[in-house]
């Protein structure tokens, strides 16, 4: 039997947003890519489907109470299940596995992606958390393993489309561009009573609720910024961001020249996934083409940071370094939840996560059981934070 000579892809998470159209990448390159494991946290019914439908060599389930049901159904398939964290963390080390894509939500991702890495393992890095809280430990293992890490954000792998190229030239500035959210304009009086419906509605880009919500309180920004620094080895005062409603213009790179290089495109998650699994080839696509003529104008603006506090403090936590970075990372997704659960208001996100950000434990140079116990400490003191609003 010939050698299968596609690329072998694990997607952790693959029945979110990311996941889900990760597999529509691969289904429309299936000479290409073949799946090799797909995990999810708790939704067992989809899981069950992509795996029946993609064949993979193993699944886990994170949830181990939906184990059995999982199992129950794939093993006369001839596919492998297991169940837990510690599963997920052995699975990305399988042999076949060529690129692990991380796209699981928030904190979760940085022990697999640091467990594939240590495997040597290609990384498609959707999971902008991981570098966000970890991000010094997580890109020297990289660099020791002499393992790749593909940005699957539409902002970095635009600024990692400009720099192909461009190796030897070095970056002067980036602009990370933000569509504003659906909130874009308010000032904090209208800010109030808003409602999770309405901060799930995001004009541009369909995605998952975590993200939706981080979008429309800038914070996704914020933590793209902190992302973005450990990525292209930059330092703060090198990346910028400005608003540009129409998410078309996706990132910008200036170069020492005082050139700029911009990638533009409509607003797809595919393509930026399809550019990271498929590396360094350029996949043919059916995806709707940008017409200039439907946008005759691309506006842009400053992000209005005073009534948007959280892209502020963002920026704070990556300026002071360390384990602020974490700290901030955490009470934000705890926030976030809290929110989506409506026990809080929309501004008592940015409240709870400045209030954590006073109160956690300040470690200037972390190690990864220091980042572990940060995460944990400052989850408890957001929702003592949040019970005492």
């Amino acid at each position: 039997m010939d050698e299968d000579k596609r690329r072998g892809i694990a997607i952790c998470g693959s029945t979110g947003s990311i996941g889900t159209q990760a597999l529509d990448v691969i289904a429309q390159h299936s000479d290409k890519f073949r799946v090799e494991v797909l995990t999810a946290y708790s939704n067992a019914d989809l899981l069950i489907k992509q795996a029946l439908l993609f064949k993979p060599n193993a699944v886990v389930i994170g949830d181990e109470s939906k184990y059995e049901v999982v199992r129950d159904t794939l093993w006369s398939h001839d596919i492998k299940t297991y169940a837990g964290e510690d599963a997920l963390e052995q699975v990305v080390q399988m042999e076949g596995i060529d690129v692990v894509l991380t796209a699981m939500v928030g904190f979760s991702g940085l022990k697999p992606t640091l467990k594939a890495i240590e495997a040597g393992k290609q990384i498609a890095l959707a999971n902008k958390e991981t570098l966000v809280v970890a991000g010094d430990i997580v890109t020297k293992a990289a660099q020791e393993k002499g393992v790749n890490i593909y940005p699957v954000d539409s902002e970095h792998s635009a600024i990692f489309q400009c720099l192909a190229g461009e190796f030897q030239n070095p970056i002067e500035k980036i602009y990370l561009t933000a569509s504003g959210g659906p909130f874009r304009g308010r000032t904090r009086e209208q800010l109030l009573g808003v409602t999770k419906e309405q901060a799930l509605k995001h004009p541009n880009w369909e995605m998952g609720a975590k993200i939706t919500i981080d979008s429309a309180s800038l914070m996704n920004k914020g933590l793209e910024v902190i992302e973005a620094k450990w990525l292209f080895n930059l330092k703060p005062e090198q990346v910028d961001v400005i608003v540009h409603p129409q998410s078309i213009i996706h990132s910008i790179v200036q170069f020492e020249d005082g050139s700029m290089k911009a990638q533009m495109g409509l607003p797809d998650m595919k393509l930026p996934i399809q550019y990271a699994i498929g590396y360094p080839n350029r996949l043919s696509s059916d995806y709707p083409r940008f017409n200039f003529m439907d946008y005759p104008s691309l506006t842009f603006e400053k992000p209005d940071t005073d009534t948007f506090r959280n892209l502020a403090l963002a920026i704070e936590a990556m300026k002071t370094g360390g384990n602020m970075p974490c700290i901030m990372n955490a009470a934000n997704e705890v926030a976030v939840a809290a929110f989506l659960k409506d026990e809080i208001e929309f501004l008592e996100i940015q409240k709870t996560i400045e209030e954590s950000m006073n109160r956690g434990a300040f470690v200037a140079k972390p190690s990864l059981s220091v980042y572990l116990e940060s995460d944990k400490e400052t989850r408890a003191i957001a929702r003592e934070i949040i019970t005492a609003l």
